[in-house]
């Protein structure tokens, strides 16, 4: 039996699987908790989370079937293997987060690795590659097929994170602002949020969380992508992804892959840039789930 666990700042998806041959492997069932981020959130909310969350969805199963199974030894969940990715899993907050974990599973079958890694791994499987993360945030890095082997620093929506819901809109508030082309935009967008310029100044320099709030921008774009001075805004934002990030890889013979609402989302405007910019665009998926379960099928 393998859990996966691929963990975001908003939620965390579990997928529960069977592998009783290589290759072969059921999807016993899936569970969803809230998102556990270990660089920003304390042990004990992280225990409530594994502790009452998502023991109380596996509870729903018959109780006989899993001791029956050996699955289940008292209170603690045996003979499954973990493996759990998320954002915030620095190397620093791996040992933490492998005792929340140990809490209810077996802690000689836990690993814990970053959101990257799964990305690499769902994406890649055991080639090399690029495998890169393009949502609110963005992050990039080289693959050999068995661990990653460099990583472009992403440095955060201030200093980085190119390619990103929250730096496309950083450009698109910087231009209704100050472009008068953007004039008709601006209007309309403020007109239909029933924001102002304070309330958007407010929200980015005063409130938690100004990256997710600059990421909604990308819903009105995403509406309105016919616009010629929005689908280029969105180009542009990828470009500049594809110019600092992946050309310091200096690996213009691999394809490069991603995982991520933007790069689902603005697809063609992802290919258009890394035409532009001399790449070829590899695999792209929505979430690494998927990916993930072929992986450690294998």
């Amino acid at each position: 039996m393998i859990l996966i666990a691929d963990s975001g700042s908003t939620k965390t998806d579990w997928t529960l699987i069977n592998c009783p041959h290589p290759h072969q492997c059921d999807v016993i069932a899936t569970f969803h908790t809230q998102g556990i981020t270990p660089i920003h959130q304390q042990p004990d909310v992280i225990r409530q989370i594994i502790g009452q969350e998502l023991m109380m969805q596996i509870s729903t199963f018959p109780r006989a079937s899993l001791i029956k199974s050996g699955v289940l030894e008292g209170s603690l969940l045996t003979n499954i293997q973990v493996f759990f990715y998320g954002s915030g899993c620095t190397p620093a907050h791996v040992p933490m987060m492998k005792r929340m974990l140990g809490e209810v599973f077996s802690s000689q079958n836990i690993e814990v690795h970053s959101d990257l890694t799964a990305a690499a791994r769902a994406l890649c499987q055991h080639e090399p590659g690029i495998a890169c993360i393009l949502g609110t945030g963005a992050n990039s890095c080289l693959y050999d097929g068995k661990e990653i082997v460099q990583n472009t620093p992403a440095l955060g929506y201030i200093l980085g994170d190119e390619g990103s819901g929250s730096v496309l809109g950083r450009l698109f508030m910087n231009a209704i602002f100050k472009n008068p082309d953007f004039s008709s935009i601006r209007d309309q967008y403020l007109a239909q949020t029933k924001l102002t310029q304070a309330d958007i100044i407010n929200k980015v320099y005063r409130e938690p969380m100004g990256n997710r709030f600059l990421a909604t921008t990308s819903l009105y774009i995403m509406e309105h992508l016919d616009n010629p001075l929005l689908c280029d805004l969105v180009i542009q934002n990828f470009r500049q992804f594809f110019r600092f990030n992946i050309k310091p890889y200096n690996r213009p013979d691999l394809p490069v892959h991603f995982v991520g609402s933007m790069a689902h989302h603005y697809e063609q405007q992802l290919h258009e840039a890394a035409q532009d910019e001399g790449f070829h665009v590899g695999l792209i998926m929505q979430s690494p789930m998927e990916g993930l379960l072929t992986y450690h099928a294998q």
